[in-house]
């Protein structure tokens, strides 16, 4: 039952006292009450109290994990001890339930009424539940004598001093939601924290002069630039200032729980001053960035603007610990960089260790973009998942109740920018921007909360923007009122020293020197810039990652992909067997049968296989290999079975976790339903684990789509921006089969026109041997690139798309695979190239036609394009004049225009075209109408 329910049969009960009715309705129904009641009908019916289930069940409601609540003790996830809420002396049990509703209501509601707007805006109509009167209080009830435990302990104090506590608490410049938090137990220690320690107490005249600095700070980096450079595109924090004191409060607190390092992403507002004043960039060379390249032309096609950069440093806190902390790279779509600040985070807390409360990510969100984007949604729902989760995230949303022109009941429909985060049951944190004291309590809370239960916290940190969307925007056209307003506050360092000098903890000349000299700094920076502008250049290739390298990409090189056959053979018999314990399903044993004859040599080696090898011959070798996806355990087409599950209990077996006692980790795991966040995640995972081999596979190649924010903005252009390098695999199921528009392309055509200065490999891929070579080459070659894999359908289980084990164990990967079909060169008059799966259709149709004439030669790596190969291709076939292209995808997608322009100019070479007419869409939903432009194009490839 709600409070408010509650209330309402408070005031209409009229046979029984409410707490008597309530507990016999909590006899029929305990599901049914509020379990906050439980306490009062333990004291009020001491005879029953076996009847009376405590309010508290020392059971995870996330599923087992490691002992209690997200892997709590038993010590610490024992029930709270029983504390009586109230007592009413000489009042009725009915006065008491009425008390102890109006406590519960500012409990959950109060935070609609508090101060939390800076520009001082009235809010919404206060909820009636809030006014004592709704629950039948005279003025004389408000002098009442009562006992509220939770709140004063045993002193007596009246109604009215209640009422007045829990306005402090609740309805002040910090505001707090919880009841959307489930377990009691979290709930309970939230309470606590609030109304007994005020969330976080400040610690004397030295915290509030460290605070004033940090204000100091943040106001003076801006105003120095809104002075030298007017007008210069800077997304200022101005009106925002409270965020680094904020900030240096969540890592102060972090250090002194144990983290050690942090990953930070952030929105542009206010980056600049974070990437100074918590990030430690020296003046210098952030001025640097506001003035003219001394040379230009080194930045020509690369770099990027000085607002999207990140940088890594060490932060000292105020008890003198260090914490590593790395600004994530970030371009405009400044949300998606949610997702690989917490692959990030979960890559380098995999380094460490099983704790994973030592790595801490942080993520400085906007207002407008919080409520807005469906990547902050995706990434949120990561945080509990197995595979994904970091053991908590702090979020900070910088909200300055705008977003570039439209006001938040344009942009939202929600109360709060915030309320799309109550999906992860997390506690949301409101603080008015301009106390800054009460955002380094709220600060510290948090910061407390996530150490303690492992949970994403969030804090609408609740501000204002003194300019525009950018500093060359004019506000006013569109929010005049608003900016009246905001022109006629004062800088929120100015009244807080006001406030510190009023209360004797500093004085005016303390503070003006503390500003004065600040601004010296800069002063004397800038002078150092004009005499000699030197950028700072970006940092890479350094730690894990001083074994590897970028650049460009060497064709000719030969990298060592074999396996000994012996031991291929060892490892596909332990990948086929399966426990006697385990009863797994017919139609597997069958599967894993085949694998047996396959690894035997008896049998052929088919794709899934392939890969499985591929898996293991690296895990042995100490590689670990993570992929992950939607159902790629199973796979999306039954070819993968990384584990394997008992039909009874549903126990899994995985085959890959026992080969040999000192191997890699195999983690495969299933992922929530989304591209974007888990592609950005795994993104994000590859940058710090340079030495994993990190897979995402698409359910079908088309479901990319939704995730070309980061396809475009971090895995194809990070190395060319930030210099930052990635070995991501991406498996994109690919190929015309009749499947309908969304389900047969993954739109090669875009990572083809993405494809620049090396910056990737393009695959599309027809052997097992070549996808066993290609996954062993990205990891055993020094240099880390994106691999984009066009993996097969069809090709998956079609009687041509085999290989020997002998290939595996003595081969390599093929940039382009010659025709193996033993025809006479001298007898060729036509040469077909191709790419994927189209290349067995040719196959089929010249057996079907007799034809020994024509020529199929096979570009499995279509980027980079590799010009040596085909030119001795070209060279065997000299004599021949027709030269086609041939591909499943209609013309205006594919290969088409990739290849077309590099034969014309490597060659003079001018092909022909072999396919689908061109199509806005990919390709034709009706069965019939596929076979008809099938049937088609192959005839065109031979005629």
């Amino acid at each position: 039952m709600s409070s408010n329910k509650a209330s309402e049969t408070l005031l209409s009960g009229e046979n029984l006292p409410f707490i008597e009715q309530l507990y016999h309705q909590y006899q029929e129904n305990p599901d049914s009450v509020d379990p906050s009641w439980v306490p009062l009908f333990r004291e009020y019916y001491p005879e029953d109290a076996n009847k009376v289930k405590p309010s508290f069940s020392p059971r995870s409601i996330f599923g087992p994990t490691n002992g209690g609540l997200n892997g709590m003790s038993e010590a610490e996830y024992a029930p709270i001890p029983h504390k009586k809420p109230l007592k009413t002396p000489g009042r009725s049990t009915k006065f008491a339930a009425r008390v102890l509703g109006l406590i519960e209501e500012y409990r959950l509601h109060g935070h609609l009424v508090a101060g939390l707007d800076p520009l001082g805006r009235p809010r919404r109509n206060s909820p009636p539940e809030l006014d004592p009167k709704y629950f039948g209080f005279t003025d004389e009830d408000m002098d009442a004598k009562i006992v509220v435990a939770e709140l004063f302990g045993d002193r007596e104090v009246t109604l009215r001093q209640v009422v007045q506590r829990l306005r402090e608490c609740y309805c002040g410049t910090a505001a707090v939601e919880f009841a959307n938090i489930p377990d009691t137990k979290t709930r309970e220690w939230l309470r606590e924290q609030i109304e007994q320690h005020n969330y976080s107490e400040i610690d004397g005249a030295a915290e509030r002069q460290k605070i004033y600095e940090d204000l100091v700070a943040s106001d003076a980096f801006e105003t120095f630039l809104h002075t030298k450079y007017v007008g210069t595109k800077r997304f200022s924090l101005t009106g925002g200032d409270s965020l680094i004191p904020m900030m240096t409060a969540v890592l102060d607190e972090a250090a002194n729980s144990g983290v050690e390092e942090s990953i930070l992403g952030m929105a542009h507002r206010g980056r600049l001053n974070v990437l100074h004043n918590i990030m430690g960039k020296p003046a210098s060379a952030m001025l640097s960035e506001f003035e003219k390249a001394p040379n230009p032309e080194e930045y020509m096609g690369s770099s990027d603007v000085k607002y999207h950069m990140g940088y890594s440093s060490d932060f000292q806190t105020r008890s003198g610990k260090k914490i590593h902390l790395s600004l994530t790279f970030n371009p405009s779509h400044l949300e998606f960089v949610n997702p690989v600040v917490l692959g990030r985070s979960r890559a380098k807390q995999d380094r460490r260790g099983t704790d994973r409360s030592n790595v801490l990510p942080i993520l400085l969100h906007g207002d407008a973009a919080f409520s807005g984007q469906g990547i902050v949604v995706e990434s949120l729902n990561l945080s509990l998942v197995e595979g994904f989760k970091v053991n908590g995230c702090i979020h900070i949303v910088t909200n300055n109740q705008i977003g570039f022109t439209a006001t938040p009941d344009e942009t939202r429909s929600t109360t709060y920018c915030t309320d799309i985060s109550k999906i992860l049951e997390a506690p949301i944190f409101h603080v008015n921007g301009d106390d800054p004291e009460a955002c380094v309590r709220v600060a510290r809370l948090a910061m407390r909360y996530r150490q303690i239960f492992k949970q994403d916290v969030i804090i609408d940190l609740v501000c204002y923007r003194r300019y525009g969307h950018n500093e060359g925007d004019e506000p006013r056209f569109t929010q005049p009122v608003m900016y009246s307003t905001i022109d006629s506050l004062s800088p929120v360092r100015e009244h807080y020293c006001n406030t510190l000098v009023e209360s004797g903890v500093l004085s005016r000349e303390k503070a003006d020197e503390i500003w004065e000299t600040r601004m010296n700094d800069y002063a004397q920076a800038f002078q150092e810039v004009q005499q000699a502008p030197k950028r700072s250049p970006i940092s890479t290739l350094a730690g894990v990652w001083d074994k590897y390298e970028g650049g460009r990409i060497d064709n000719d090189e030969v990298i060592e992909t074999k396996v000994e056959q012996s031991a291929l053979t060892e490892l596909g018999l332990k990948l086929a067997e399966i426990p006697e314990s385990v009863k797994a399903h017919r139609t597997i044993q069958r599967l894993f049968k085949q694998r047996e004859e396959m690894a035997r040599g008896e049998k052929p080696i088919d794709w899934g296989f392939a890969e499985g090898l591929a898996f293991a011959s690296l895990l042995v070798e100490g590689t670990h290999v993570r992929l992950t996806g939607q159902d790629v355990v199973r796979a999306t087409f039954s070819q993968r079975h990384a584990a394997v599950a008992d039909v009874e209990t549903n126990e899994r077996h995985w085959p890959h976790r026992q080969l040999a006692e000192k191997q890699g980790r195999f983690e495969v795991y299933n992922s929530i339903l989304s591209e974007a966040a888990v592609l950005g995640f795994e993104y994000g995972y590859s940058l710090d684990y340079p030495d994993t081999l990190v897979l995402w596979e698409a359910q079908f190649g088309d479901f990319a789509n939704g995730a070309q924010v980061i396809i475009d903005q971090f895995i194809s252009s990070g190395e060319d921006k930030w210099k930052r390098l990635s070995g991501l695999v991406m498996l994109l199921p690919h190929g015309f089969e009749g499947q309908g528009p969304e389900h047969s392309s993954a739109r090669l055509e875009r990572f083809l026109q993405l494809a620049a200065e090396d910056n990737m490999y393009v695959c599309n891929l027809t052997t097992p041997a070549q996808y066993f070579h290609v996954l062993r080459r990205q990891v055993r070659h020094p240099l880390r690139k994106p691999l984009i894999i066009m993996t097969p359908k069809s090709l998956l289980r079609h009687r041509l798309a085999i290989s020997e084990l002998e290939e595996l164990a003595t081969g390599e990967f093929q940039h382009v695979i010659p025709d193996v079909r033993g025809l006479d060169a001298s007898e060729v008059n036509r040469v077909l190239f191709c790419s994927g799966k189209v290349y067995y259709d040719l196959v089929q149709a010249a057996e079907e036609r007799g034809d020994t004439t024509t020529a199929i030669v096979r570009l499995e790596q279509l980027y980079p394009f590799d010009t040596g190969a085909i030119k001795k291709i070209l060279e065997t076939y000299s004599h021949v004049t027709d030269l086609r292209w041939v591909q499943e995808e209609p013309k205006n997608m594919g290969s088409w225009y990739f290849v077309l322009p590099r034969f014309l100019e490597d060659f003079g070479i001018q092909l022909k075209y072999a396919g689908r007419v061109e199509s806005a869409s990919p390709a034709t939903g009706n069965f019939d109408s596929h076979e008809i432009e099938q049937n088609k194009l192959i005839a065109d490839s031979f005629t």
